[in-house]
């Protein structure tokens, strides 16, 4: 497949801004060039490729706001390359990179090295966040939010030394204006306390089940209320990340009737496990913050069908599964999926949890909404053509042999999915045919933001 040819989608189900209809679109070079209703007024021969969608469906190219890819300095687990190819093969054409790589991205520095590493390696578009620590704060005043999508602050601790704890600093971060601060919520007081309480009491021997005692829901609370009432101090641009309990999705309700700035994102581990699957699945499903209760993930998954939990992204972060082996403590938390994002969330229309048009717009559209994303996350006439074509009701199954992320395995593989991914189109350009990944060709671009 060659870059940009003039490309007709003709007798497609168009799932797009809350509606379904029978259309055909017309792309070419990398935008889309029209959206029609009926395909008969063009004739097939004035096109380098007619791909018949009868049956199938056409929807936004999934944008993942929240992804860790490891590149540089944590090569070992994966890289720019290898999982930005597991995230074409998910349907997924744009991704925003987290900060906590070695060296972190706190300056522009790092930023355009990661930039300059994407441009030659990633399969898909791409943006990278600035991190925030108690020393940068000149270098994020001086950053270039045109091509940022913001600033990410560890209110807690994590993977990483990105753990934001001088107050005054924070408040000055909170006080920035028009730029968004994405925030993890997890309070390291409650945390060492329970820590220390089990290992007093069971000492170093835990079973998996107790993260979520440790990482608990009073450690997620107090952290979000003590960001959101930074936000509301300083009218700050807020969006907390990996919603993980019912209370937080409670109190993102009441804050959201006095505060237009705020927004929050649920992940896929979040959506899809419950402490009941840390018997089964035990480090594999470590993650910060934990994976909880069944009350919880019903609470996430209402709040995101009321418009409380506004986008759906992966927190995709691949370990080695020698690392996720080791006893509990010594465990690495993180999960790979950015593979499954797309087809989880295809489940869960089969299972009438979700209709397609919320899919779209928890994963295309208010990803491009919230952070002012130029031309990406809609099917509209000069966009780029971003888009993926799936078979809703062909089944398939995933083996730990088909899984592209580098660290080779996940908690999905073997599932049996009901949909399947079948094209994915990067600015114009099959990238993904019906299970073959097109390696000869470099698509991706360079996401710019409207600031």
């Amino acid at each position: 497949m060659k870059k940009n040819k003039k490309i007709l989608i003709k007798n497609i189900c168009i799932v797009n801004e809350g509606k379904s209809f029978k259309g055909n679109v017309v792309i070419e070079k990398d935008i889309i060039k029209d959206i029609v209703s009926d395909y008969q007024i063009f004739r097939d021969e004035n096109f380098d490729l007619v791909i018949d969608g009868e049956n199938k469906i056409l929807i936004p190219g999934i944008i993942d706001t929240h992804v860790h890819f490891r590149e540089p300095g944590l090569t070992y687990k994966g890289n720019i390359y290898t999982e930005s190819r597991a995230a074409l093969a998910g349907g997924i054409t744009s991704f925003f990179d987290m900060p906590n790589t070695i060296p972190p991205a706190i300056s522009m520095k790092e930023i355009e090295n990661k930039i300059n590493i994407a441009k030659n390696k990633s399969f898909i578009n791409y943006a990278f966040y600035i991190g925030a620590t108690d020393n940068n704060l000149e270098e994020i005043c001086a950053a270039d939010y045109s091509i940022i999508p913001g600033i990410k602050i560890f209110l807690g601790s994590s993977t990483g030394n990105l753990k934001i704890s001088n107050e005054k600093v924070i408040e000055k971060i909170f006080s920035l204006k028009n730029i968004h601060i994405l925030a993890h919520c997890e309070d390291d007081s409650v945390i060492n306390k329970n820590l220390n309480f089990f290992k007093n009491k069971y000492s170093d021997d835990l079973f998996p089940y107790v993260h979520k005692l440790i990482r608990s829901e009073e450690a997620c609370v107090k952290s979000t209320i003590h960001a959101i009432n930074l936000a509301k101090k300083y009218n700050s641009m807020l969006h907390i990340l990996h919603v993980s309990t019912a209370k937080e999705v409670s109190i993102i309700e009441k804050e959201k009737l006095r505060n237009d700035f705020l927004t929050a994102e649920a992940c896929i581990p979040h959506i899809y496990f419950t402490d009941k699957d840390y018997e089964s699945l035990g480090n594999k499903i470590k993650c910060n913050p934990s994976i909880k209760t069944d009350i919880d993930r019903n609470s996430i998954i209402d709040g995101l069908k009321k418009g409380i939990v506004d986008t759906i992204a992966t927190d995709h972060a691949p370990h080695t599964l020698a690392e996720k082996e080791l006893p509990y403590l010594s465990a690495p938390s993180g999960i790979p999926s950015i593979q499954f994002s797309l087809l989880l969330m295809l489940e869960m229309v089969h299972q009438k949890i979700f209709t397609l048009e919320e899919i779209v717009e928890k994963m295309a559209h208010n990803p491009s909404r919230i952070f002012g994303i130029k031309n990406r996350g809609f099917i509209r006439k000069g966009y780029f053509a971003d888009l993926v074509i799936i078979d809703f009701n062909k089944k398939h199954s995933f083996k730990e042999s088909d899984i592209l992320s580098l660290c080779k395995w996940s908690p999905f593989a073997g599932h049996i999915f009901s949909s399947s991914i079948e094209y994915t189109f990067v600015n114009g350009t099959i990238l993904y045919d019906n299970g073959k990944i097109i390696d000869n060709v470099n698509n991706s671009m360079l996401i710019e933001f409207k600031r």
